[in-house]
């Protein structure tokens, strides 16, 4: 379940540069337990960026709610439990060679990092790091 949010605090944290949202997704994500991305009947969203092919995901359902315009008006904030994110999305998204476009706004698309380096990130919030 998501944490509550402000409007004050979407719009507040809609301003922070890409790699203050990266910092806030990280901290966010592991207090509320969950990954949000969008996902329509047709399955989860992808983004191209200059670096290849991204999963966007956001650190609640609202953020990822902003983006569900246009071409994915049919897609849908879903939830994917941080333990499920972590032992079977980030090994697949690996072998895939998807990378991860972490908390994109409309400006920018976030920072784009391998699946490997998010889980770092995650690990060292979470205190077990390897």
């Amino acid at each position: 379940m998501a944490y509550s949010i402000s409007e004050k605090e979407i719009r507040n944290v809609a301003r922070l540069s890409a790699d203050e949202r990266y910092d806030y997704f990280v901290t966010r994500v592991i207090d509320g337990g969950e990954v949000w991305s969008l996902r329509s009947e047709e399955g989860w969203v992808a983004v191209s960026s200059d670096d290849g092919e991204c999963f966007p995901v956001w650190p609640h359902p609202d953020f990822a709610a902003q983006w569900a315009t246009d071409d994915w008006s049919d897609c849908a904030p879903t939830p994917i439990p941080l333990e499920v994110w972590m032992h079977r999305w980030t090994p697949g998204l690996e072998q895939d060679g998807t990378l991860v476009a972490v908390f994109p706004n409309e400006n920018e698309e976030g920072v784009v990092v391998s699946p490997g380096e998010l889980q770092d990130s995650l690990e060292r919030e979470l205190g077990t790091e390897h």
